[in-house]
């Protein structure tokens, strides 16, 4: 990724997410927090990410794939590591020998971990998971108890550990639905089943992080944050001040020129200029990861300022129009940011666009490279035996911060 035109770069502040960690441990007490790094850490990256949240004091991390356990591991973290998804097709074998914990919602699923436990020569740590009212993955309260007998069945003969229960809520950030203390209920009514056959779960979690901020009779023994410890959060309005955006998109102007009253721009002239006036051309687009969506209605920060982006979002390009405002080739395109200088947040770009600051953050990942200030104490080790994300780092010792290429 190193050498785009434009100089495109997705900075992210690993003190923002040490720090959030940090006030997402607090608020919750005595519960453990998860940091979910999955989908290469809401794009921020999955290893320094990592890093960063168990230095603020999370305890676990959460990944969907078994490759991206795998990962963490050949990065040198040994924290304990929780694949969300359960799948019959992926490598349990592998994530077993590599002490990584799985999840299962079905008997057959349990099984088939168990197998892969006697081919790895070690029991197998499994957490079960109960549909409690999202319909995504997970055992219904009738099949609860099938999962809960072949789990434990399993542990009995030696094959598997239960170490957790847990599900998902699916209305977290929806305030007051209805669903929301159904879905607490429904999460005791398994927790309690499962005991009463024999299980001794050390953990039961079912908060996200929209979960974690707002409703405490979620928390249990963890708590599961992804967006969070970046200072994202799907709750209406955003996260709380005391949670800090991570991720800072910026790039530089790449051509300006004067065009006369009545031009039209870009693709389908979507946007026409009303008088004679200056056009930038910005060096993204929504192969980098701007939402083409965001045509005619995304703001960005150049020279102090917002400018409405003007036209249609091309593939790799869009246009703002700065009326009669000096700029120049060079000059600074910030996206988004945490606001501190004016710019544009991820949250009010997420609003104006009608989805939310997670699909925005992902949507650059490994789309344009990726800066990181503020490198934790935890990271050093790693940065010395040369491992990030599978690639030896570049680090930039003038301004203190460490490339991903």
């Amino acid at each position: 990724m190193d050498g785009m035109d434009g100089h495109p770069e997705a900075l992210v502040d690993l003190g923002a997410i040490k720090d959030n960690v940090w006030a997402l441990d607090r608020h919750v007490g005595d519960a453990q927090v998860m940091a979910v790094v999955k989908s290469d850490g809401y794009g921020h990256g999955m290893i320094p990410a990592a890093l960063a949240a168990l230095d603020g004091g999370a305890t676990w991390l959460g990944v969907v794939h078994v490759a991206e356990a795998v990962a963490l591991r050949r990065a040198g973290i040994t924290a304990r590591v929780l694949c969300l998804l359960g799948a019959p097709d992926a490598p349990h074998e592998e994530a077993i020998r590599h002490d990584i914990d799985l999840s299962a919602g079905t008997a057959a699923l349990v099984r088939q971990i168990a197998a892969a436990a006697d081919l790895a020569g070690r029991p197998a740590r499994l957490h079960l998971k109960a549909d409690t009212g999202m319909s995504r993955g997970g055992a219904t309260a009738q099949d609860w108890p099938g999962v809960v007998a072949e789990a434990l069945a399993a542990q009995a003969a030696g094959r598997v550990a239960i170490v957790g229960i847990w599900s998902h809520m699916a209305c977290a950030d929806i305030p007051g639905h209805p669903s929301i203390e159904r879905q607490i209920a429904a999460f005791g009514d398994a927790v309690h089943s499962a005991e009463r056959a024999g299980a001794r779960p050390q953990l039961r979690h079912l908060a996200n992080t929209p979960a974690t901020l707002t409703l405490p009779g979620t928390w249990f023994d963890m708590v599961r944050c992804g967006g969070g410890i970046s200072g994202l959060c799907t709750l209406p309005g955003g996260p709380p001040g005391w949670l800090r955006p991570a991720m800072t998109v910026r790039t530089r102007l790449v051509q300006v020129k004067r065009v006369p009253a009545g031009a039209g721009v870009s693709y389908g002239h979507r946007y026409t200029t009303r008088r004679e006036t200056t056009l930038g051309l910005v060096p993204l687009g929504y192969a980098e990861g701007v939402p083409r969506r965001a045509t005619n209605t995304g703001q960005v920060q150049v020279r102090g300022r917002r400018w409405t982006i003007s036209g249609t979002v091309c593939m790799n390009q869009f246009v703002v129009d700065f009326a009669d405002t000096a700029v120049a080739e060079g000059d600074e395109v910030v996206l988004f940011g945490p606001g501190d200088a004016g710019e544009p947040t991820i949250q009010e770009w997420a609003d104006a666009l009608g989805t939310i600051s997670y699909e925005l953050a992902t949507g650059f990942a490994g789309r344009i490279p990726k800066s990181y200030s503020g490198v934790t104490q935890a990271m050093e080790p790693v940065l010395a035996g040369g491992v990030w994300g599978g690639r030896p780092p570049e680090t930039d010792t003038i301004l203190g911060t460490t490339r991903e290429s």
